[in-house]
Formats: structure tokens, C-alpha cells, sequence
């Protein structure tokens, strides 16, 4: 059932995000101005957050008929949902959706015939192949690793239809985004949620890409005592020189308090890590889909399962041990908490609008996997700077000449 948010609350949260994307906020000026996006229409799967409110709204003032939907059935906003509704963007979205409901949003901004699919996580994507959509698209931009991956999969196939640009993997997206953006969120969600203190805990983080470095980083910035799992043998290195304990999670179950998987893959953390587990033992996913944590096996050694809030799940098992499900394995940062800092989305969103433009003024006719162009990852960075207050220097001729001479 559709639940609907403040429509104060929702203009507040949105107005207070912008204050912190002026980066995308000039882009929302130079868009009102030249609207490069008129007549275009925009299928967005997206955590509707206030971040997303503001890309939505600069997607609209320059000129492109918007409908949002979410990429994931617990994060979504009501209130946010409900502002942008009233500011002329199309949303089919509330916070608790089923499955059924879920995929059928994504299906109603499909038939729309979008021109552009901007998606987080690939579902969209996904979906418009499984279902054989006859309309052509312009192209789509996908915002993570997850969804990256899963396009890759596609074109490997062969079966891509259209151009789709890996958002992801911008620098100013995946240095920043991924990295400091998930690293600072998802402990935040993991302190709403249970008020813990990191201080003297040992953390175990599962997967050593750029999101599992950040909340590392982060964790022992609070104190705790990281271990690191990996299956890739570089970033394992990695890990080990970076100063955290590196073992398998056999190994890292049996002394681990928390427990935050970042891989993309499933059943990270399994029935046999469950039975060797520490009473009290949280907990928690930051990747993208809900399968890392195997929670049906979880529930399945179960001999009772209690809500403690709306975040925390008691999980009893039949030897009498609790540990305890944050999110129900789903991404910590947005269901117990509210996504990323709006100044890391800034660079994120900004890159998605621009590549938008691109799509529009370009209509590649490739149907691959590609890069953001260099330009627009630069320029992100250097408005960006320019935010700060910050300047670098610049290289001059003599010195171009060099760097370019064999």
C-alpha cells in the first residue's frame, strides 16, 4: 500500500541537500538555460533520497519529462517521494514496497518508452531485455559496481541493445562515492540502527573494492580492530599492507563483532559462519542486492526471529545463541539511514546528469559497455575544486611539451 510522506518535511530535506550540491546545482542553471534535455523523456531507478531529488530536478529543468521509480523496495523517502511529486517529476515509490510492487514501478516508467534509463543496480536495464521492450532507447547510464557488472554480463552475451555508460566507474564517482561516501554511511547505519560503540570492536569487513576500503578506514578511524576477507589475492595484499588482519571468514567468523559484507556476490556470510559466531554477534550488508548475508538459511537455524526496531532483527538460534540482522541483509546505509552525504552525491549525480547530455547531443550507436568521457569526469572535479575554494596549478607549455616528448 502506498504510504505518503510530508510534503514539508519532504521540500525541507530536498531544499538542505542542494545547499550541499553546488556542483549540480550549477549544472541545474546552465540546464534551466539552455534545456539540452527538451523532449526527452527519462526513466530514473534510483533510491529516492533528497540527493536523487536534486539530479531529478535539474534533469527537469533541462527540459526531460522524469519517472522515478526505486532501486531498492526499503530505501525510498516518502516524504522526498511525495515533494517531488508535487514539483512535476512522475514517482511510483514508497518506503516497504513488495517485491511485486517494486518490479511493477520499474515496468510502469518502461512503458512510458523512456528515451534515456539512468538505473542504480541494473534492474531496469535488466528488465527492459527480459521483457523485449519493441521501443529504442538512447542509451543508459548505471550508477554501481553491481549494476556495472551485470551490464557487463549482458554484452559479453551479446545480448546488449543499446549504449549504457558505466557511471560507476568515474573517477570523481568510484574514488569518492564508493569509497567515503559508503565508508562514512554505512557505519552510520549500523550506529542508528543498534547505538553501539565501534570503539574496541573487531569489524569484519568482506571485500577489499573501493566501498570495503572506505568503511575499513572508517571503522578504524573509530577505534575497532578490522579484519579484512577477500578472494582476490591483490586486494588481499592490499589489505595486509594497508595494516588490517587478512583470513578467511571461517577464520574471522568465530571472532568478529560486526560483520559488513561489500563484495556484490552471495552467501558471503553463510550457514557455517552462523554456527561459529560470537553471541551478539551484527550483521550487516553495504552491496548492492540483498544476498550477500544468506538470510533464508539464517531464519531456517532459527528457532525464533524478534524485531527489536524497525531496523534490528534478534535472530535465536537453536543452540540458544543470538545474533542479530540489520536491514534484513538489505544496504545498511539507506534503510538504517539515509544514503550518503549530499557532498559526495554532488559529484556522483552531477556525472549522470551530464552524461545524459552527452547521450542526447551524441546518440551513440554502440551497443557496448562504455566509459564516461575523460571531459566530463574532469570537469566534474574542477567544479568541484572550484566549490572548495581550492586551486591547483597548471602545467605550462614548456612542461607539456615534455611530459608529451619521447
Amino acid at each position: 500500500m502506498k504510504k505518503v510522506g510530508d510534503l514539508s518535511a519532504g521540500q525541507n530535506k530536498i531544499s538542505w541537500a542542494e545547499a550541499y550540491m553546488p556542483v549540480l546545482s550549477l549544472i541545474k542553471q546552465d540546464f534551466l538555460a539552455r534545456k539540452p534535455l527538451k523532449g526527452i523523456k527519462i526513466s530514473a531507478t534510483l533510491h529516492v533520497t533528497k540527493e536523487t531529488a536534486v539530479l531529478t530536478k535539474t534533469l527537469v529543468a533541462g527540459g526531460a519529462e522524469v519517472f522515478l521509480t526505486p532501486s531498492n523496495p526499503l530505501s525510498t523517502d516518502n516524504d522526498v517521494a511525495n515533494a517531488l511529486s508535487e514539483a512535476g517529476v512522475h514517482v511510483m515509490a514508497w518506503r516497504g514496497m513488495s517485491n511485486e510492487e517494486y518490479f511493477n514501478a520499474i515496468d510502469w516508467a518502461l512503458s512510458q518508452k523512456p528515451n534515456i534509463i539512468i538505473d542504480d543496480g541494473a534492474d531496469s536495464i535488466v528488465r527492459y531485455h527480459e521483457r523485449n521492450e519493441a521501443f529504442q532507447v538512447l542509451g543508459a547510464l548505471e550508477e554501481t559496481t553491481t549494476g556495472v557488472r551485470r551490464v557487463k554480463a549482458l554484452e559479453e552475451k551479446k545480448a546488449l541493445k543499446f549504449t549504457v555508460i558505466a557511471v560507476n566507474n568515474a573517477k570523481t564517482k568510484w574514488l569518492f562515492d564508493n569509497r567515503y561516501g559508503t565508508g562514512q554511511s554505512a557505519l552510520d547505519g549500523v550506529m542508528r540502527a543498534t547505538q553501539i560503540l565501534f570503539a574496541g570492536k573487531r569489524v569484519v569487513v568482506a571485500g577489499y573494492g573501493m566501498v570495503g576500503r572506505g568503511i575499513a578506514n572508517r571503522a578504524r578511524g573509530l577505534g575497532s580492530k578490522v579484519i579484512v576477507t577477500e578472494v582476490d589475492p591483490i586486494r588481499a595484499l592490499e589489505a595486509l599492507m594497508d595494516g588490517y588482519e587478512v583470513m578467511p571468514m571461517l577464520e574471522a567468523a568465530k571472532e568478529g563483532d560486526v560483520f559488513i559484507t561489500a563484495t556484490g556476490n552471495k552467501n558471503v556470510i553463510d550457514a557455517e559462519h552462523f554456527k561459529v559466531m560470537k553471541p551478539g554477534a551484527i550483521l550487516a550488508n553495504a552491496g548492492h542486492f540483498d544476498v550477500e548475508i544468506n538470510v533464508k538459511a539464517l531464519y531456517a537455524m532459527a528457532s525464533s526471529v524478534r524485531e527489536v526496531n524497525s531496523c534490528v532483527e534478534e535472530v535465536t538460534l537453536k543452540d540458544g545463541k543470538k545474533v542479530y540482522l540489520l536491514a534484513k541483509g538489505r544496504l545498511i546505509n539507506l534503510v538504517c539511514a539515509s544514503g550518503h552525504p549530499s557532498e559526495v552525491m554532488d559529484m556522483s549525480f552531477s556525472n549522470q546528469a551530464l552524461c545524459a547530455e552527452f547521450l542526447v547531443n551524441n546518440k551513440p550507436k554502440e551497443k557496448k559497455l562504455i566509459e564516461v568521457p575523460e571531459e566530463i569526469d574532469k570537469k566534474v572535479a574542477q567544479l568541484k575544486l572550484k566549490a572548495f575554494g581550492v586551486e591547483i596549478d597548471k602545467l605550462s607549455y614548456e612542461q607539456e611539451e615534455y611530459l608529451t616528448s619521447w
